[in-house]
């Protein structure tokens, strides 16, 4: 039975409203399930994992990567979501850090954001330049070559943050502009009348104190007594520089200082020549360097190994002898110099 041509249309009518609406209401989940998938659902990593995006990767790229990775699902749900939220927002390069069950937007935020991994390079007091550079060579994640070998003492010791890819040239020349920095303000807040004329001269004293002795509570007094030797025209007598002269500033020497090596005729030879060596012998942390330009005030010119790590300290020759004395009985007494005898 046909419907009359009014009541056909209404009824035609009244099923592309319902068409209409169950086509709305799919595309409505639809747009609802992309949200929740990319918003709040959790990602599939366990525990967080760290990736490195390559300079000049593509979104196509990325997205591969990630999901390899495990970062998340799909690659086609982190590319789509790219593209509808923020698509303005490039997606960085470096090395990032993704927590556990990471979403897709928390993914894009953090690529977007440039919140690279932090990594830390530790340079301790007292490395020839020689050492430095070999330590920065081997630091994971650093790039590029090192075209120049910097004085020695020209780098600050202390630790240094980096982010996967920088180059090794840039952590140097960061290195030698914190010691610039550093020693030109301790330089300008130093004691009076100090025996030094400039902040070379301070840095290289600074890296016979740094290499005499490893207990903080010592390098102002050590610095005192080099101070006070310099003052009065007295050879430094300081160990390190017969080994830095005889080592070729390479490092430690591997075994006890000999009487020839005492005899040595070297520039950095303090037991040949007077006053300061032509330079450092390493490069001194700050505390060395502000021990060196505040030194303890004492009338103290010799010490020597107390066979614990510290030293002992004499006013006069005959003291200084009796505590050599004491040092010696303490190790195998084979004949040789042995180091930590520094202002004999």
């Amino acid at each position: 039975m046909e419907d009359d041509g009014e009541g056909g249309w209404v009824k035609i009518v009244a099923r592309i409203a319902i068409l209409l609406l169950l086509v709305g209401v799919g595309t409505a989940a639809l747009v609802g399930g992309f949200h929740w998938a990319v918003n709040s659902a959790a990602g599939p990593l366990t525990a967080e994992r760290t990736v490195v995006i390559p300079k000049g990767s593509t979104l196509p790229e990325i997205a591969a990567q990630l999901a390899e990775a495990g970062v998340v699902v799909h690659p086609l749900l982190l590319r789509a979501a790219a593209q509808v939220y923020d698509p303005e927002q490039p997606l960085r390069s470096g090395e990032y850090a993704f927590a556990t069950g990471s979403t897709v937007a928390q993914v894009l935020e953090l690529l977007r954001s440039g919140r690279t991994v932090v990594r830390k390079l530790t340079i301790p007091e007292g490395l020839t330049t020689l050492q430095v550079l070999q330590r920065v060579r081997n630091a994971e994640g650093l790039d590029g070559e090192i075209a120049v070998t910097p004085a020695e003492g020209s780098l600050l010791p202390a630790t240094y943050p980096y982010s996967y890819g920088d180059s090794r040239a840039a952590m140097i020349e960061t290195m030698s502009r914190t010691m610039r920095q550093t020693i030109n303000k301790l330089w300008a807040n130093r004691a009076p009348n100090l025996p030094l004329n400039t902040p070379e001269e301070a840095v290289t004293l600074a890296s016979i104190v740094e290499k005499e002795t490893g207990v903080a509570a010592e390098r102002a007094r050590i610095a005192g007594v080099f101070i006070n030797r310099l003052r009065l025209g007295m050879r430094l007598q300081s160990d390190p520089t017969v080994i830095y002269a005889v080592a070729n500033g390479t490092g430690p020497l591997g075994r006890p200082l000999t009487l020839a090596d005492l005899r040595t005729e070297n520039p950095y030879n303090t037991y040949r020549n007077a006053g300061l060596p032509p330079g450092p012998i390493a490069n001194p942390g700050r505390a060395a360097l502000l021990a060196v330009l505040q030194p303890a005030a004492t009338d103290e010119l010799f010490f020597v190994a107390d066979g614990s790590g510290g030293h002992v300290f004499a006013r006069t020759y005959d003291e200084h002898k009796v505590n050599v004395s004491r040092w010696r009985a303490l190790q195998a007494d084979d004949g040789t110099a042995s180091e930590g005898e520094g202002g004999n």
